[in-house]
């Protein structure tokens, strides 16, 4: 009769061990499964973030404003609402603030006459000075009446809730006239 209570007691050691091990194995995959949440979560986070940044750009070049009062531009923020609800979720500052880093003419040759913008720009391939004497002549040349003011735009988001922050540049070249060349960047 001893060795059947020996039995009983080992099939339950067993059991337990199997039962210890399962629970672990659970916890395992639970583990797993919120980390990976937590992960795709982020990820989410990241990528509404950057779109908003974007967004932020897009309407500050859109405005014709950001060229010449870009510290006006600067002091409004952007909030979006992501999963429109009502509430913002995500609030763009444009810092630093846009600025002109330089200018560059647009030669000639790179102009399309198919295109408005571009013959606006256009000299006259017959009359290049009209006899008018103008300092630093040979550097000018081939260069048409309108220059690229190039820009930088960044866009920093910060997002208290999910502790998201998030920067994102763009660079845009708007088209002055080249005499207005060197107020374009001051």
């Amino acid at each position: 009769m001893t060795s059947k209570a020996h039995q009983r007691g080992a099939t339950l050691l067993v059991a337990m061990i199997f039962l210890i091990l399962m629970s672990l194995f659970a916890i395992s995959a639970f583990k797993s499964s919120t980390g990976n949440l937590r992960i795709i979560g982020n990820m989410q986070s990241r990528q509404e973030a950057i779109a908003v940044g974007q967004k932020a750009i897009e309407d500050t070049i859109s405005s014709s404003v950001f060229t010449s009062n870009p510290a006006a531009v600067a002091a409004t923020p952007v909030a979006v609402d992501i999963d429109g609800d009502g509430t913002v979720d995500y609030t763009a500052t444009l810092n630093p603030q846009p600025h002109c880093y330089r200018t560059k003419a647009i030669k000639s040759s790179d102009l399309n006459p198919a295109i408005p913008a571009d013959l606006a720009c256009m000299t006259s391939s017959v009359v290049q000075q009209g006899g008018l004497d103008i300092p630093d002549a040979a550097a000018d040349a081939g260069n048409s009446l309108c220059a690229n003011s190039e820009w930088n735009v960044g866009a920093q988001v910060v997002d208290q809730r999910s502790g998201t922050k998030v920067v994102v540049n763009q660079g845009v070249a708007v088209r002055v006239l080249e005499t207005d060349a060197a107020n374009a960047c001051l």
